[in-house]
């Protein structure tokens, strides 16, 4: 803990004092609105990742306390200061040059910092390696911030989990309501973003940890393809699920974001074709991308606030041109069961096979000696709830049990054949539409999360299909999300009804950091 504040306090001491001279320059901007000061010379990166580290600095240990923060970049103003030289000389890189962007603690960067996933266990993890997805968006010239905390190990030790909470960060909050979950297990990433501390910011999910933080802090958020971004030198959940996805305030800053992680890595076969799928991602955004297309729209149980909600804004996509059809999802008995047999199985092999790579300095190699670990430090790493996931997970058979190639085999059909593409086939539509999750829940340290509400996550993520959410609003002083969903590599189909939609809605409004949500009469499930 000691080292993670002196690494904030180090470069908050660089950062410039928050001010109304220094909050406009990067509060609420989307990546071409900066781009279009410094290339008419009214603003630097070095001037913009300072207003950043200022806004951290001032926020996120006090003022509204957000604790999205895990460690701040001490490299990070020298790389904005080379982005300033090369758009100086003519030679800027692309839409990211000079961009400052924060990475999720379970994603390795280069610089001079651990990648924790939020626990003790990784204190000491400093690589001085990128991921690979960090490289290329380090190769278009974004300045690495820093790193944002998250559910510590992506949210897999405990089904009793805290959402938001690590070890290492603490508990983070919601901008909306101080008092809400910014959900999980990209909750730094998500608070972050919507609370201005960067332009954009990659989070993790395995299922639903880009989506629910996204969501729930009102961004959009993209869960791409599996396969087309790399996951080596990411604190590793499941090789059949885990991929990075980009989280920004808007649709177009996550297509410029993604449209710079995409690319084919030797050391993760899962990304063999993802060269095919190289492209700019935004260049197609348009406020008529939804113009005949077909929809098929899910309508799950809900609360009714978010179910009115919902209504009123599947009306705009009709006002744009979309064709909506009722849909239903059919049952899929036993997916849940086969995902979670699945998850345990990979997570004992895919985490041992990461912590064997990490440098001498730490000590836990496998997830037995993480379990032991936790268990020698309970005060610290279980304060709140246990690990009663990691016991499970470390007592499956390996990847080549029959029952764990069984589950993979039946999730994989249920969520993909007989879901989504069965879904998309009887409405004869291209995208799906469903809210994305509930309201944005009370922290409790006692009983951990409370999930109500509709979840629009599993299906892609065990199929490892698009899943992109916008925001929609406001429901109670909450914000809420509308997911749009596409079968495999229809990330650009997802992205362009999501900005046709984002652009009639106009629905995102910017957090004002209650301490208590303004939820009014009648909670409907809200509490």
């Amino acid at each position: 803990m000691r080292v993670f504040h002196l690494t904030l306090l180090a470069v908050a001491a660089l950062a410039a004092p928050l001010s109304a001279q220094t909050a406009p320059l990067v509060e609420e901007r989307s990546i071409p609105e900066l781009q279009a000061a410094m290339a008419k010379g009214r603003a630097s990166s070095e001037a913009i990742t300072r207003a950043y580290l200022a806004r951290v600095a001032a926020m996120d240990r006090t003022g509204p306390t957000l604790r999205a923060v895990i460690a701040l970049n001490p490299d990070a103003l020298a790389q904005a200061r080379a982005s300033d030289a090369r758009r100086k000389a003519g030679k800027r890189l692309g839409p990211l040059d000079g961009i400052p962007i924060l990475i999720k603690d379970n994603i390795e960067t280069l610089d001079p910092i651990a990648t924790t996933a939020g626990s003790l266990a990784l204190k000491d993890n400093v690589t001085h390696r990128d991921a690979p997805v960090v490289a290329e968006l380090r190769k278009g010239g974004a300045v690495i911030l820093g790193k944002t905390n998250l559910s510590e190990w992506a949210n897999i030790r405990s089904s009793s989990s805290i959402s938001g909470w690590s070890a290492i960060g603490g508990l983070v909050r919601n901008p909306y309501a101080l008092d809400r979950t910014a959900c999980g297990s990209s909750s730094g990433s998500g608070a972050a973003i919507a609370a201005s501390f960067a332009a954009a910011a990659l989070g993790t999910e395995t299922d639903g940890s880009v989506a629910c933080p996204a969501s729930m802090n009102g961004l959009a958020g993209l869960k791409p393809t599996v396969g087309l971004v790399s996951r080596t030198h990411v604190v590793p959940i499941s090789h059949s699920q885990d991929t990075p996805g980009p989280m920004a305030r808007s649709v177009r800053d996550v297509a410029i974001l993604f449209s710079a992680m995409v690319a084919a890595d030797p050391a993760d076969p899962a990304t063999t074709d993802a060269g095919k799928y190289v492209r700019d991602y935004a260049k197609t955004l348009s406020v008529d991308g939804l113009q005949g297309v077909r929809i098929a729209v899910l309508r799950p149980d809900m609360p009714a606030a978010l179910k009115a909600k919902y209504e009123a804004e599947l009306l705009v996509l009709k006002k744009v041109g979309a064709v909506l059809v009722d849909a239903e999802q059919p049952k899929l008995d036993g997916m849940g069961q086969a995902e979670g047999d699945v998850l345990h199985s990979e997570l004992k092999a895919d985490l041992d096979a990461y912590l064997a790579s990490t440098p001498g300095s730490v000590k836990t190699r496998t997830l037995d000696q993480v379990i032991a670990f936790n268990e020698a430090n309970t005060s610290a790493e279980m304060p709140f709830f246990a690990q009663e996931t990691f016991l499970i997970a470390a007592k499956t058979r390996g990847l080549a049990d029959a029952e764990y190639l069984g589950a993979r085999a039946k999730s994989l059909r249920l969520a993909g054949a007989e879901g989504i593409d069965a879904i998309l086939k009887t409405a004869r539509a291209t995208i799906i539409v469903a809210p994305t999750y509930g309201l944005p829940w009370l922290s409790d340290s006692v009983s951990g999360d409370n999930f109500s509400g509709p979840s629009a996550s599993e299906l892609p993520a065990i199929s490892g299909y698009p899943h992109l959410t916008v925001p929609m609003g406001l429901v109670k002083g909450l914000p809420v999300g509308i997911s749009f969903i596409a079968t495999a590599h229809g990330d650009q189909a997802v992205l362009n009804a999501g900005y046709a939609y984002e652009q009639a809605s106009k629905a995102r409004i910017a957090p004002k950091y209650l301490p208590v949500a303004d939820v009014g009469p009648g909670l409907d499930g809200v509490r």
